[in-house]
């Protein structure tokens, strides 16, 4: 087993790569669309130069090294890099008390360094035009919508993470693509909401930086849409698969596999 130093470090490394390719996406589509006529009041910047068609790059550019980190990763933590995941698991007893704080001071660092690189790469105005990819309430959205696209969007990956990582049944080799496909899916079709946090680390990390650099950050918005939404999505997510689609029994039919009696658990073959 991987010591807790691996994991810290894994998922910090993690999620400092989650947060300068995904957030990243977004702030380098705000600062091409800088200066641009915005087709409709339904945006900040992001759709002004393709529409949905923004949304599609970014949500491809958060899938894939959500994908590639999980490759990565998923040997030594689990490659969660995300809060909503580690409690979700964690309130479902499916995750060690002893690894919650490290795992969630490793993701929340790592999303702080993940910003701070983006800041250095991009220069002031990753920040003041691109917002460092910071998800945010859209024009014409209530706050009421977008804690529920928050909820809604964290509820769905963490059951795809549960169906196809988690589940025994899960088919092998398959969890990273079909998890960043989730991620990508929601966001193209959620962004243009809140933006599809989804995530509270890879929210607070470009919020937090961008106050460094002279902004501000809404401390309400922040804990309960980009928090407290993610969270209890996660943690519903979680409860709704272990009862309504988990198979607490083995899966075992006898022409395909048998109980290997010395380590008492499910052997195929």
């Amino acid at each position: 087993m991987p010591s807790i130093a691996k994991k810290f470090m894994a998922e910090l490394i993690g999620t400092w790569m989650l947060v300068i390719v995904g957030p990243g996406a977004a702030a380098v589509t705000l600062m091409l669309a800088e200066g641009e006529s915005k087709a409709s009041r339904f945006n900040i910047g992001i759709g002004a130069l393709g529409g949905l068609g923004d949304w599609l790059g970014i949500g491809l550019a958060f899938g894939i090294i959500v994908a590639v980190a999980i490759y990565i990763f998923g040997p030594v933590s689990g490659c969660h890099i995300n809060p909503a995941v580690t409690i979700g698991l964690w309130a479902t007893k499916r995750f060690p008390t002893t690894d919650l704080i490290p795992y969630l001071a490793a993701q929340f660092l790592g999303a702080v360094l993940g910003s701070a690189t983006l800041l250095f790469m991009l220069g002031s105005k990753g920040s003041t035009v691109g917002g460092l990819g910071a998800p945010g309430i859209f024009p014409g959205i209530t706050p009421t919508g977008a804690f529920v696209a928050e909820l809604v969007g964290t509820f769905i990956l963490v059951l795809t993470i549960m169906g196809v990582a988690v589940d025994k049944r899960a088919p092998k080799g398959w969890a990273g693509l079909m998890i960043g496909l989730a991620v990508a899916g929601v966001i193209i079709t959620m962004g243009n909401i809140s933006g599809q946090g989804i995530n509270p680390a890879r929210a607070f990390g470009p919020m937090f930086v961008n106050m460094l650099a002279g902004g501000s950050m809404n401390w309400t918005n922040y804990l309960i849409i980009f928090f407290a939404a993610p969270i209890i999505g996660g943690i519903l997510a979680s409860v709704v698969y272990g009862v309504f689609i988990e198979d607490k029994e083995p899966l075992c039919e006898d022409e395909f596999c048998t109980i290997d009696p010395e380590k008492s658990k499910v052997k195929t073959g």
